[in-house]
């Protein structure tokens, strides 16, 4: 049943969820506490590890809840639930639009769709942030956070540093910093 149960949720996640994986954080985040299937903290742990694994932060997401409660065999039907809508919207999707791309309806609605899928990945890391202790009260922590964020925009924003090296100079800052 857990399985099923696991499946049946990332399935309607990965249905009607736009915006890519970080916009898909705080839905996952309410599915997983509505279910109990994991502590705040240990969800947060997870999507920091999804995030820097390879592959979608969506779907990396998925594997380790539905590991966490089942198992390889949870992880299986979790990411079997999170793409197979994707897979099934991608072919559909496919298939029509190359004649209605052009519709300006179309266009509109894309158009509108944006500023919400923004909002959602804003939301997404200000959730993160939040439940990292990274804002919140002054601390020198937060101080030392804020500060490592600033660099690490400043480095890829107007150096263009590939995200690898200044997550790299991130995890070493911190190691210097914190040892």
């Amino acid at each position: 049943m857990e399985l099923w149960e696991l499946f049946r949720t990332f399935f309607m996640i990965g249905l009607v969820s736009f915006g890519g994986g970080y916009a898909m954080i705080p839905v996952i985040e309410q599915q997983v506490a509505s279910h109990g299937w994991m502590t705040l903290e240990d969800f947060t742990d997870a999507i920091a590890v999804a995030g820097m694994s390879p592959g979608p932060i969506g779907t990396n997401s998925a594997i380790f809840v539905g590991y966490n409660v089942a198992g390889t065999p949870g992880a299986v039907f979790s990411a079997l639930g999170m793409v197979l809508p994707s897979l099934f919207i991608v072919i559909l999707v496919g298939l029509g639009l190359s004649r209605i791309d052009k519709n300006k309806w179309v266009q509109m609605a894309f158009y509108g769709l944006r500023p919400i899928i923004t909002g959602l990945i804003v939301y997404g890391a200000i959730r993160f942030a939040k439940n990292n202790h990274l804002i919140g009260s002054f601390s020198l922590d937060m101080v030392i956070a804020l500060l490592i964020f600033a660099g690490s925009l400043l480095a890829m924003m107007k150096f263009r540093m590939h995200p690898f090296f200044v997550i790299l100079l991130s995890g070493l800052t911190g190691v210097a910093i914190y040892s």
